[in-house]
């Protein structure tokens, strides 16, 4: 019998979602984040709302740079 019991802890993350060869962060979402593998759940409501702040194409609250590094042999 296996004694694991899954801590899920609820917290506010930072979503990362790529679409079309763009990135888009949105923070402050909540989510249940399990405290030993730090997986994140995300409530069906709160994937939908993601879905429609990319989708509607909502004017963020700032944009950053990010610097692409390849990995290679």
């Amino acid at each position: 019998m296996n004694n694991y019991q899954e801590q899920l802890v609820e917290k506010r993350v930072t979503y990362f979602l790529e679409l079309n060869g763009k990135f888009f962060l949105i923070e402050n979402v909540p989510a249940r984040v399990n405290e030993e593998t730090g997986e994140q759940f995300f409530s069906p409501s709160t994937m939908m709302f993601l879905q429609q702040i990319i989708l509607d194409g909502q004017e963020p609250q700032r944009v950053i740079q990010t610097p692409v590094y390849s990995y290679a042999d």
